[in-house]
């Protein structure tokens, strides 16, 4: 053997490579070391000290369900929306494939969406959400401008199926038999009327809406509506979101839910969040839900919304479901607020309901916001499951 062959790489290349992995070692640990000290120095807890976490079981007044069309459900996505990063996304958040949504029907999703209901320890049941769709210049439903559309007949049929499960309508209020559907909605157990005015194109301050929200009051039937920017979805108007938009049916008396409290968004060079805030003395009746308001799009309007004083006694729990089950939340993007044992612990909470409540709990979401859904929608609800 001949001792004097040379290696395939020379030993200096080989102590150069040493050198450099030791040296970016000590950067990388200099660096974490560094992070470790920000975060001791700038940590502030949650946004505000939970005295005692709501010990019943909580309905999510905020939960959407899904379809591809399959099985007869009436439901569809558009063309662009199915062929835009968010749909398989959104299809993997309900632990749902295409070819089984196919094969099965969407009756599948809400199916999947009572078994995970079903197997919370803290929520007991949920309102989940029809949509409909944009309409045309004779009030018919426009497909060519709708995202997606989940038919009332579809949502009232599949939640009257479990018990765990209550039907939220949606009504186009420029439909010609709106009224009719109203009522048809109050009658087969609706519970609220959701909105997405910027992807639905309706004009919440519309006059010639008047007569839509006084049947909206005589059947006590609340609106649950989109307010501030709206990024889910391909396209949007976001002028129509402005909870300013809102006070004609508030001095009409609807009962107005705002979602995610307006958060993100501006009009008229002011956050939508602080229109919605500066209504509140004026409007009894106006409330809003904290869902969706963890994701790490809003980071800071949880915060506003729990510790601000107008806003005592009109937050509801809602989750926003199935967006509560993507990348767009997680604990970890709380570490000024969370410890690390708070951030891994709700981390690997497997059920998202139960995750989705731990993490706002931890934050400092107050025991009375995760009761009044329940309360205000008249739906019992027993003793939240032993630890």
């Amino acid at each position: 053997m001949d001792t004097n062959t040379k290696p395939d790489e020379p030993r200096p290349a080989r102590g150069r490579l040493r050198r450099w992995g030791v040296r970016l070692a000590k950067w990388v640990g200099l660096a974490v070391l560094l992070l470790l000290a920000l975060r001791e120095a700038f940590f502030s807890g949650p946004y505000r000290r939970l005295a005692k976490p709501h010990d019943g079981l909580i309905l999510d007044m905020h939960c959407h369900v899904a379809g591809i069309g399959a099985g007869g459900s009436g439901c569809f996505v558009s063309r662009e929306l199915r062929n835009n990063f968010r749909f398989k996304i959104y299809l993997k958040a309900f632990g749902v494939t295409v070819a089984e949504a196919e094969e099965q029907g969407d009756q599948l999703l809400m199916e999947r969406l009572a078994k995970g209901i079903g197997e919370s320890q803290r929520v007991g049941a949920a309102i989940v959400l029809a949509m409909d769709g944009a309409v045309d210049a004779i009030g018919q439903l426009d497909r060519s401008r709708t995202e997606f559309y989940i038919p009332n007949e579809f949502v009232a049929t599949e939640t009257a199926k479990y018990p765990n499960l209550y039907f939220g309508a949606s009504i186009n209020p420029q439909r010609p038999d709106a009224i009719e559907r109203l009522q048809w909605a109050k009658d087969n157990g609706a519970l609220l009327v959701k909105w997405l005015p910027s992807i639905q194109f309706i004009d919440p301050a519309d006059p010639a809406l008047e007569p839509f929200y006084r049947k909206m009051v005589a059947l006590d039937l609340p609106l649950l509506t989109h307010a501030g920017q709206e990024r889910s979805f391909t396209h949007a108007r976001d002028e129509l979101a402005d909870p300013v938009r809102l006070k004609l049916p508030l001095s009409l008396g609807v009962k107005v839910i705002v979602a995610h409290a307006a958060s993100t968004g501006e009009n008229e060079g002011q956050e939508d969040i602080d229109r919605l805030i500066g209504m509140l003395d004026d409007y009894p009746n106006l409330y809003t839900d904290i869902s969706s308001m963890t994701q790490v799009n809003k980071l800071g309007y949880l915060r506003q919304a729990i510790t601000e004083g107008r806003l005592e006694g009109r937050l509801l729990y809602g989750s926003d479901f199935p967006l509560i089950n993507t990348a767009a939340v997680s604990p970890w993007v709380y570490p000024l607020n969370l410890t690390r044992n708070q951030m891994q612990s709700i981390g690997a909470i497997e059920n998202p309901w139960d995750r989705d409540v731990a993490l706002k709990e931890a934050l400092g979401v107050p025991a009375d916001v995760m009761a009044r859904p329940a309360a205000f929608f008249g739906v019992p609800l027993g003793q939240a499951a032993a630890d």
